[in-house]
């Protein structure tokens, strides 16, 4: 049975989280909410803290102060309820290499609790998804890279938890590997599960998560979707602009604009930082420009890269 979560109960909370090992700050005050449903990439340097959080949200360590929730359940007060809502991909794990790919789960599957035809039809079903049910005689030691993170994200996923903690599973794969991984995350996010996953390959975290969180010395810099973020990193979203004549004269009415900064120009075509909020108020600029008697003939945003934001808004210090 697959468990629910109310929908007015986050399916991630982290209430100030801290977490210290000696003078290191290795999370440092951060708060976070990520609903049921969402794919949240977790990115930031290495030492950034990223998988402490991950860690304490697994139960495998505590914080200093500060507390973490899955689906309301406390990590410090109730961690076994909260044990049994989430599953932990780490990116390092015991490989068992003599053991088939079917005991690996089976296993694992008592260790939740999991008896009889449940835990029959939990390891069928998981097997069948992560697509390993061809090697259920295989031993772990006989498996590609690739068949082993899906073993793992299938371990993760055993007892059909709420919530998916995912630190670096596409680490070492090769294309195609990754592609399949980036195609199993997305279903699980469409059945309702929350999956905070971290990654270091920027273009590729960009394709599948619905939200973002930049961490850096143990501090969230900034946390949202993609043009949330990249509102934040620039005060505002890139406009790009080109008009058939009156450049001269764009460039004087776009300056008494209080919306507008940071105009460049070069001949025809000119860059700028508008502040407003939406994409509607991106498409009342342009209509004003156009009712203003400038003959525009192109015009649009211009997205910045995930890699792009990510070195806009840190510094590359570890701690």
């Amino acid at each position: 049975m697959v468990a629910t979560v109310a929908s007015d109960t986050p399916a991630i909370e982290l209430r100030r989280l801290h977490r210290y090992f000696g003078t290191t700050r290795a999370v440092d005050d951060v708060t976070l909410e990520i609903e049921s449903g969402c794919v949240f990439g977790f990115i930031g340097p290495n030492g950034a803290g990223k998988t402490t959080t991950m860690r304490i949200l697994a139960t495998l360590d505590l914080p200093t102060f500060g507390d973490a929730l899955v689906t309301g359940f406390s990590v410090v007060t109730d961690p076994e309820r909260a044990q049994k809502r989430l599953g932990f991909m780490p990116d390092q794990y015991g490989a068992y290499r003599h053991v088939t790919c079917e005991e690996y789960l089976d296993f694992f599957a008592r260790a939740y609790g999991l008896t009889g035809r449940e835990r029959h039809r939990r390891v069928r079903r998981v097997m069948e998804f992560t697509g390993v049910d061809k090697l259920s005689e295989k031993t772990m030691r006989s498996l590609s890279k690739g068949m082993r993170q899906r073993l793992c994200l299938g371990r993760a996923m055993i007892h059909d938890p709420d919530v998916l903690v995912l630190d670096e599973p596409a680490a070492g794969l090769d294309p195609r590997a990754r592609i399949e991984l980036r195609q199993m995350i997305r279903r699980l996010a469409s059945d309702g599960k929350a999956v905070l996953v971290s990654s270091h390959i920027l273009s590729e975290l960009a394709e599948i998560a619905d939200r973002f969180g930049i961490i850096e010395q143990g501090r969230l810099v900034v946390a949202g979707t993609l043009e949330e973020i990249e509102r934040s990193a620039a005060g505002g979203r890139t406009v790009e602009l080109r008009v058939v004549s009156r450049a001269d004269e764009l460039q004087a009415w776009l300056g008494k604009r209080e919306d507008v900064a940071n105009v460049t120009r070069s001949g025809n075509r000119f860059s700028m930082q508008h502040t407003g909020e939406t994409e509607e108020s991106e498409a009342e600029l342009l209509r004003e420009i156009v009712v203003a008697g400038f003959p525009v003939v192109a015009f649009g945003v211009k997205q910045q890269s995930l890699e792009d934001l990510f070195m806009h808004m840190t510094e590359g210090i570890v701690q």
